[in-house]
């Protein structure tokens, strides 16, 4: 975009891919094709080019007409320059347009190299358990807030850990640090595929070898100091040599080698914006992954819709959108990065649930809730009112500022204007006094008998840091030097109170100037040769003599002058702002924080996270909020220190229950996993009438394995969906939708759900199960929680049915982790006698009708009895025992597939099933045979007909054994004495009966 006039042009195939994007007439012109905008409509169109791809530089004048008047270029044309770029990484920190809105979102600029690492990973017995294909370093950087992450791994032919990096840090643009090889190439270009508007630079490692990029960086960064170290010079500040190598010496040192070399190649790419300091300054550099945290993988953040739903890829509907609740855009930025690293440490999670907890305590407590209610009902006194009313002021008055986080690292890029400075400054300076209403410095004073307001160590910490008299000091200090009349206006001239030094000449020089006079004469009269005419009327003539021509010049020149000098000295001021930034830094940070807990707590207090009252049986029940606390012992009226014994992998808490008005405590052992009436977030809104909860638990000392089976949209896999968000909603310090729950400290949660390929980067659908499968039995360990569903089903039966079972004995015999299987095989039971008393057999509870569907036979033209029923009812109730109904073909009929394409499956169905049943009898005969001591040849009679009728007698006593025990727990579910009860009974007891006359028949 080049500046000529009041317009920025566009020229050649830029001027095309303009007019494609703003919607703006591009034509021929003096042989170039052009198109244009309006000069004070730069922002909003160079936001809408960046975001769609490209990387927009401005090119304008680059002096004045005064300037140019008394320079050496007085003859020739204006000179332009480039005067700024902007891509996707780095607008929200640029100048002219990054202060308009602020985006919501992050836009991290990542780096990525790698190198061949042909790494093989023993199994401890002396075998290979896998290989690693490369080693993979990478350096992201969000310019707009001063946040680093970097990493460096080893990573598979499938990129599964490269894939976690991107989907967990979403960046805006990326540069490959090259060579790389056709795997990470794939990954990273499908990930910035047309759709997502990312933007991709390539850029060249060769010259790193041989520690190449450690001196170069080292080199960079050297430059940097030199540059800070004149600026603190300049405004008279102490630099030591510490403090200037401070990240030079320490943190580079200790970075791996592949994350220098993308660090390097970042800090090369910032050079061009201005934006290099930000990394030697105002940065925090953070690794990726850490030991108390959970690094979740790419499966897991995709198939639990953590981040992003799987129907459009939009934020709505998924874990992250359930749990937000914070009232400011930095707090929302903090919160994503809490979900999807989840806390590993029990004295972490711990503080943050009391905090959560003292933050939903000071919002009032409800004493019951009744379907009908309206929200306002059922609340009484509040406990500590001060807390959540400064809390709710504070976030509210926040959230319509503007995003004070990447405000103040706007001011420390020197690109924030006057007007945005104050802003900022005065969002800090609010928060900051309203939160020291709450005392809580007041712990320190000796003799203070003034009762606590806010209890919790976390708190008390994050509202120090937010208030701190430091910070309230320095942001007086800063907005007494502005005037903000002056800064509304955009008058820099008269923005310091105390004058700017550079400016002062200038406005001596423009005091000193002589009034610009014109000289008005009569048309008659004859005007001096030297002076020049400025307009005419019918009856004067406006002159300028050569003195005020003279005067003109040296006012012109003047206030330019004074204009540069004026933005000089606010660009001294911004350099100023550097030396508090990082106290500045960390009050934000500790405000986001505080959004976080306090978001939780709304989310705690929402009626979704209580139990409401459905029917007369469960009137008795009326349940609060509950907590988590990790190996802890909480009571109601506070906290203890002693831990339970045993408890380093477990975990151990007092829930309390409200029912009929009386506290009960319950005392839970270690090492189990374990809720009580738990329900699937994504359906909370729509079915929190309707939603049939279901009981966990799963013990390291007993049944750590289910495995579930039961018909299709039966609710198998909602189920394990429910209990793997709530054990990572427990970790992140938030409350849980169940009436109780007990969680292990998980290390990690790995899932293999769905059926998807991904053809860009060559993997069928079969591959892409079988790699998520290789990641779960890599990177589990006895403290995981592995779900998975459908195994195998990708190929042939026999191979599915052999991948199933095996994946589950490894994982039972060698990871021993908590494990949620879902299948529809049956012969995947039999690894319970491999495992006794540690694998439960469990299915999604049904009903079905009593008349058989009638499905025409084409072959043989007549009707034949379809076993599958017309009408099944799903109770959505997880049950114990096993079934082998899948109803596939109601799912058929509900999708609406053609009447004759249903008939013919129905009929191949009920064929296969007899076959299947024949040659089962074929075999109880031979076993029958060989244990009376004859030989199979000499009983002709159970060959022909008479196998076909005892065949058919063995399908017909299972369907009735099935049937029965479903009787049996539909009474068992409907336990108090109702209609529905006596008839399930009364139905069941006609089939035993039936079942003992059909045993007895067999036997005959």
């Amino acid at each position: 975009m080049v500046e000529v006039g009041y317009k920025f042009r566009f020229f050649g195939e830029d001027a095309e891919a303009a007019a494609r994007v703003l919607g703006i007439y591009a034509h021929m012109d003096h042989n170039f094709l052009t198109a244009s905008v309006p000069t004070f409509r730069l922002s909003v169109h160079v936001r809408r080019l960046v975001n769609a791809g490209f990387k927009v530089g401005v090119v304008k004048q680059t002096e004045t007409a005064a300037i140019k008047a008394h320079g050496g270029n007085r003859l020739g044309p204006f000179h332009r320059g480039l005067s700024a770029l902007y891509t996707k990484a780095t607008l929200e920190a640029a100048l002219d347009v990054g202060e308009e809105g602020f985006g919501l979102g992050t836009s991290y600029l990542i780096c990525v190299v790698e190198k061949g690492a042909a790494v093989a990973v023993e199994d401890g017995e002396g075998g290979v358990e896998g290989r690693f294909d490369v080693r993979i370093g990478f350096v992201a950087v969000e310019v707009s807030t001063g946040d680093v992450v970097h990493g460096e791994f080893n990573d598979n032919v499938m990129r599964d850990a490269l894939e976690a990096v991107l989907l967990t840090i979403s960046p805006a643009e990326v540069i490959i640090g090259e060579p790389v090889s056709k795997q990470t190439e794939k990954l990273l270009l499908a990930y910035s595929g047309p759709s997502s508007n990312v933007r991709v630079e390539r850029a060249s490692c060769v010259s790193f070898k041989d520690g190449g990029a450690l001196a170069q960086l080292m080199t960079l960064y050297e430059n940097i100091d030199e540059d800070d170290a004149a600026q603190l010079q300049d405004q008279n500040m102490d630099v030591t040599d510490g403090d200037k190598h401070l990240l030079g010496v320490q943190g580079i040192m200790a970075m791996p080698g592949l994350t220098i070399q993308a660090l390097t190649l970042i800090v090369h790419h910032l050079k061009q914006f201005g934006f290099e300091r930000i990394l030697r300054l105002g940065a925090s550099f953070r690794p990726f992954s850490s030991n108390n945290e959970m690094t979740l993988s790419a499966n897991t953040l995709q198939q639990l819709e953590i981040l992003k739903n799987n129907s459009d890829g939009t934020e709505t509907g998924s874990l992250l959108h359930i749990m937000n609740r914070t009232l400011t855009v930095f707090g929302s930025r903090l919160l994503r990065y809490w979900v999807t690293h989840p806390l590993r440490d029990k004295n972490s999670i711990a503080m943050r649930l009391d905090a959560v907890s003292e933050i939903a305590d000071s919002m009032g407590s409800c004493t019951s809730w009744n379907v009908g209610e309206d929200d306002n009902d059922g609340c009484v006194a509040i406990i500590n009112p001060e807390l959540h009313h400064v809390l709710s002021s504070v976030f509210t008055t926040l959230g319509r500022s503007p995003d004070i986080q990447r405000g103040i690292t706007r001011i420390f890029h020197k690109t924030a204007t006057a007007s945005e400075f104050i802003q900022i400054m005065q969002a800090i300076l609010f928060a900051a006094k309203q939160l020291q209403q709450l005392q809580v410095e007041d712990r320190s004073i000796a003799g203070n008998t003034q009762e606590k307001i806010v209890h919790s160590a976390l708190l008390r910490r994050l509202i120090l840091a937010a208030s701190s008299p430091t910070v309230v000091a320095h942001a007086v200090k800063l907005l007494s030097f502005l005037s903000k009349d002056a800064a509304d206006q955009g008058d820099l001239q008269s923005l310091f109170s105390n004058g700017c030094k550079e400016g002062d000449h200038f406005q001596s020089t423009l005091s000193l100037a002589e009034p610009c006079r014109t000289m008005r004469l009569p048309t008659d009269r004859k005007a001096p040769p030297d002076w020049l005419i400025v307009n005419s009327t019918k009856k004067t003539i406006r002159y300028h003599p050569p003195e005020v021509l003279e005067s003109l010049d040296k006012l012109l020149l003047a206030q330019e002058e004074l204009s540069i000098a004026c933005r000089s000295c606010w660009s001294k001021f911004l350099e100023g702002f550097g030396n508090y930034y990082a106290e500045f830094l960390t009050a934000v940070q500790a405000l986001a924080a505080l959004d976080c807990l306090h978001s939780l707590a709304i989310l705690s207090r929402n009626k979704l996270f209580h139990h409401r009252i459905m029917s007369a049986q469960f009137s008795q029940m009326k349940m609060t909020p509950f907590r988590c606390i990790f190996n802890l012992v909480v009571t109601r009226v506070g906290m203890y220190d002693t831990f339970l014994p045993d408890l380093e992998m477990g975990f151990s808490c007092i829930i309390e229950h409200l029912m009929l008005g009386t506290a009960r405590t319950l005392i839970l052992e270690p090492e189990e996993f374990q809720f009580h009436g738990t329900m699937k977030l994504e359906l909370l809104i729509f079915l929190l009438d309707n939603f049939v909860p279901n009981d966990t638990y799963l013990s390291a000392d007993g049944e750590y394995c289910q495995i579930i089976m039961g018909p299709n949209m039966g609710g198998k896999s909602c189920y394990i969906r429910q209990v793997a968000l709530i054990a990572l909603m427990g970790q992140v310090g938030s409350f849980v939708p169940a009436t109780s729950a007990k969680l292990q400290v998980l290390d990690g949660i790995h899932t293999r759900m769905g059926a998807s390929d991904s053809i860009q980067q060559g993997k069928s659908t079969f591959l892409e199960e079988m790699s998520e499968t290789s990641n779960i039995l890599h990177n589990s360990t006895s403290r995981s929680l592995v779900i998975i569903d459908e195994l195998g089903r990708g190929t042939s039966t026999h191979d599915g049915v052999a991948i199933a079972y095996a994946t589950l004995h490894h994982l039972l015999e060698h990871k021993k982790c908590m494990v949620l299987f879902v299948t529809h095989y049956p012969k995947v039971l039999d690894i319970k006698d491999r495992f006794p008393g540690s694998v439960g057999a469990y299915h999604v509870s049904y009903l079905t009708s009593k008349n058989p569907l009638k499905i025409p036979d084409f072959e043989l033209d007549r009707d034949t009895e379809y076993t599958d029923h017309t009408d099944v009812t799903f109770l959505y109730k997880l049950v114990p025992g096993m079934t082998d109904k899948s109803f596939g073909l109601n799912v058929a009929r509900l999708a609406q597939l053609p009447s004759k394409c249903i008939a013919r499956a129905a009929t191949m169905s009920m064929k296969l099933e007899e076959l299947i049943s024949a040659r089962t009898a074929t075999k109880l005969a031979q076993l029958q045979n060989l244990r009376s001591g004859h030989e199979y040849c000499h009983c002709p009679n159970l060959v022909g007909s008479s196998l076909v009728e005892a065949a058919e007698g063995i399908g017909k006593l299972r369907n009735s054994c099935g049937e029965l025990f479903q009787m049996l727990n539909l009474a068992l579910i409907h336990a108090d004495a109702t209609p529905t009860t006596f008839e399930s009974l009364k139905h069941a007891s006609s089939l035993a009966a039936e079942i003992l006359e059909g045993t007895n028949l067999f036997s005959l």
